[in-house]
């Protein structure tokens, strides 16, 4: 008995100790140019009277598993670009307090010009979109950014990129068919 107890209590011990893994995903992109959109207050209540006409970029993604998911980004030359970013389950420019979950201005923890959102609780299978913009209209530029948490994040491709590759994969077909009756 003392020995099952032993190995029971080893056992336990060895799993308390492995690593917790997760993923992380990175990307950079440059709100120059880009669509605009009048963004919400930090905390998703009205529209902000500085970032009435904000260039913004967005990342839709899925998670594999529920839990607390991390968010940041950083402008490349923060002297020209205050980042601002905010979470959505399903984001329509037009309607930017729909479906807010959170949003930062400033990373208390980090650069002044950055961003983050830390500890939002996901769903798997659910759908997202990450929104980097600025804080005032004329703040845009070059930025980095990531989502980091304990599951798989996966980017949601647009439609547009799919219907692109779609038609790249179908003319492929036909040109292998056509090459094959020769």
């Amino acid at each position: 008995m003392k020995i099952k107890f032993l190995s029971l209590a080893a056992t336990t011990m060895s799993l308390a100790c492995l690593p917790v893994f997760g993923d992380t995903l990175n990307f950079s992109g440059d709100t120059t140019g880009l669509p605009t959109f009048n963004r919400p207050t930090e905390p998703g209540d009205d529209l902000s009277l500085f970032g009435t006409s904000v260039h913004y970029f967005a990342e839709t993604f899925t998670v594999s598993l529920i839990g607390n998911y991390n968010f940041s980004a950083v402008a490349n030359d923060p002297s020209n670009f205050d980042t601002f970013i905010q979470l959505y389950s399903t984001f329509n420019p037009s309607q930017p307090l729909g479906n807010y979950i959170a949003g930062n201005d400033d990373n208390v923890n980090g650069p002044e010009f950055g961003s983050a959102l830390n500890g939002i609780s996901l769903l798997a299978g659910n759908t997202y979109t990450f929104v980097i913009d600025g804080f005032g209209n004329s703040d845009f530029g070059a930025f980095t950014a990531n989502i980091s948490g304990p599951g798989v994040i996966s980017p949601v491709p647009e439609p547009s990129a799919l219907a692109l590759a779609t038609g790249g994969f179908l003319g492929l077909w036909l040109l292998r068919r056509r090459l094959a009756q020769s």
